[in-house]
């Protein structure tokens, strides 16, 4: 088979002799395919243009030449560049699949097989899918394939020799009518059926190169592909519970729906009762009250005190009631950081675990109602950690209509580790009902606006692909290492807001703004909330850092149902200047002030309504 466009001039190939390309996923077992194949005559190069490095090696008179482990043929990146060049320029694929995750290593297989380039597939790891309680239909999976297929052990030379015997027997694959058609209305303008795919699929190099427009079928071909790879798992691999670990066994609970949401409303309750409980009263009540309130801040009032007067514009902006050196100090360091580090704990055991992937397969179908996949779940539980960070995350999302959803949940119904430690403390005392209520209500605003969202912008929602790591007990030193990484990025991030805002607050304060504003407000907090005037304060707070107003309302005297209904508008509220920040850069100034300005209107309306039913 020849194409059109062949990058492999670094490597000899004699006259005559085909070249063999190893394909996989990362980590499938494709080195040992190779080491087995090509011997002791082996030889690496610099695959031009790149920084990637290329093993190539003969096989009797044939090239076999070992590509980096790719999730797909794209130029995403330089291994994705290669592999994709690699693969183009192939006679015969030999393509390494996990059988373990066969549902995400098919979707590169039926992309090479979209090629038309002739194909033979290694099931490898057969005897770990064996140990999972896994059975795969390789016969069956031959048929629906159109290619041959062989069950292997790579690393225990099981199989080996059948791969090597039937290497030659690689054959073109079963394409879809429907995509063969659009590939024979591009192979008119492109000779090569590989780039022909590639050009319809948007790779704008491959485009270029034979001077045409990229195509814009990318999402149309990978969905209906996705399709193809559920369907085909559906029929060859069958889950049982013979041989499999307690573990494994485990892992298939937390996906199922009469057992995973049981495990689910445990987690979280843990969750719950370790933030909420132990470190927001317990913990907190000592860095807090003690630590800061009780000894830092009469010490810093005392050392401060003896060169400028608290009274003045200097002493009041260090050390006053908002201060630099004492306020603000005290909210980050004996208030918001052990809530952070206690939800980063939690959060960086349920990832280590192998939790986390599988909760995002548990509520796929409940994500897809409200236009989103199982994947969202990962930026939402990241929201509840920083959802600065978690907008950044949502670039994981399949398609822009995802993203945009994603984002304004995330700006609206989210609240941060900060912010949701003071509120599960603040929760924690005011009782069951009002915790009920507070959870229903916003859960009710997260799906309403999903469900509009979902319904006024055009598309679908993706599928969902995702791997699920093995379940193990967490590993201490991984946990520690998150924990303390992602709650030092905190503490960098948020102090110098949260100076900013004390300091904006003390200006507010000694211009006599900031009983302006409670005033201007005041028809607000006081007629539609029913809430003190000086809660305005808290939502000004919050403008800085949505954790920041949040501990505001802690410091004041709420009855339960007033503590109600300031927590429910408070996370309802703006998010804060750097999730708008990033918010606007990610989705654009249309976009992004839309969502801003929607925070401010639900978030008081919610809060009012709440307010009547309950106050």
């Amino acid at each position: 088979m020849s194409h059109c466009h062949n990058n492999l001039g670094h490597i000899d190939v004699p006259e005559g002799a085909k070249k063999i390309v190893l394909v996989g996923n990362p980590n499938v077992g494709k080195s040992v395919f190779f080491n087995a194949l090509t011997g002791m005559y082996v030889d690496v190069s610099n695959f031009p243009g790149t920084t990637v490095d290329i093993s190539h090696g003969r096989y009797g008179k044939d090239v076999v030449i070992d590509t980096p482990g790719v999730y797909g043929i794209s130029s995403f990146n330089d291994e994705e560049t290669v592999a994709r060049d690699v693969i183009l320029s192939a006679d015969l694929i030999l393509n390494v699949v996990d059988a373990v995750h066969l549902e995400r290593d098919l979707f590169l297989t039926l992309q090479v097989i979209d090629t038309g380039i002739p194909t033979i597939v290694a099931i490898n790891m057969m005897d770990e899918a064996a140990e999972q309680g896994l059975k795969v239909n390789s016969e069956l999976l031959e048929h629906l394939l159109g290619v041959p297929v062989i069950e292997t052990v790579a690393v225990k030379g099981k199989g080996v020799d059948e791969v090597k015997k039937r290497l030659y027997e690689a054959r073109t694959g079963i394409i879809p009518p429907e995509l063969s058609n659009l590939l024979q209305a591009m192979l008119n303008r492109i000779g090569s059926r590989g780039e022909a795919l590639l050009v319809l699929e948007g790779d704008p190099h491959v485009a270029e190169r034979h001077g045409v427009p990229a195509g814009t079928q990318r999402e149309e071909i990978y969905q209906a592909r996705r399709h193809r790879v559920n369907d085909i798992i559906k029929h060859v691999v069958t889950e049982t519970q013979e041989g499999a670990t307690f573990t494994t066994k485990l892992g298939r609970y937390m996906l199922r729906p009469w057992t995973g949401i049981p495990i689910f409303v445990v987690v979280l309750y843990a969750m719950y009762y370790l933030i909420g409980v132990i470190v927001a009263q317990d913990i907190v009540g000592f860095t807090e009250e003690t630590l800061m309130q009780g000894m830092y801040e009469p010490f810093v009032r005392g050392i401060v005190g003896r060169f400028i007067s608290e009274q003045s514009v200097i002493g009041t902006i260090l050390i006053g009631e908002f201060g630099l050196l004492t306020m603000t100090v005290t909210y980050v360091l004996g208030l918001l950081l052990p809530l952070v580090v206690g939800f980063y704990l939690a959060l960086s055991i349920m990832e280590d675990s192998g939790y986390l992937p599988r909760l995002a397969t548990l509520v796929d179908r409940v994500m897809t109602s409200i236009g989103l996949n199982g994947r969202a779940i990962i930026p939402l539980i990241l929201g509840f950690g920083c959802v600065t960070m978690a907008t950044i995350t949502t670039r994981i999302l399949g398609t822009k209509r995802e993203r945009t959803i994603a984002t304004a949940v995330l700006g609206l119904a989210i609240p941060c580790s900060a912010q949701l430690g003071v509120i599960a403390g603040m929760l924690a005392g005011i009782g069951t009902k009002f915790i009920a209520i507070y959870i229903v209500v916003i859960l009710l605003v997260l799906g309403i606006t999903g469900k509009i969202l979902h319904k006024v912008l055009p598309g679908e929602s993706s599928d969902l692909l995702i791997d699920l790591p093995s379940i193990r007990l967490p590993r201490g030193e991984n946990v520690l290492k998150k924990t303390v990484t992602k709650s030092y990025a905190f503490l960098l991030e948020a102090t110098p807001l949260f100076m900013l805002g004390a300091l904006i607050i003390s200006v507010l304060q000694l211009s006599g703004l900031l009983e302006g504003i409670q005033l201007a407000l005041a028809p607000v907090t006081e007629g539609l909330l029913k809430l003190p005037k000086e809660t305005a304060t808290a939502f000004i707070m919050g403008l800085i850092r949505r954790d920041f107003g949040a501990a505001g309302l802690s410091d004041m005297a709420l009855t339960p149902a007033q503590t109600l209904v300031a927590l429910v508008t408070i996370t309802l509220f703006v998010p804060c200047v750097a999730t708008v920040m990033v918010m606007f850069k990610e989705r654009g100034a249309k976009e992004g002030g839309l969502i801003w300005i929607s925070s401010w209107v639900f978030a008081f309306l919610i809060g009012a309504i709440v307010a009547a039913f309950v106050i």
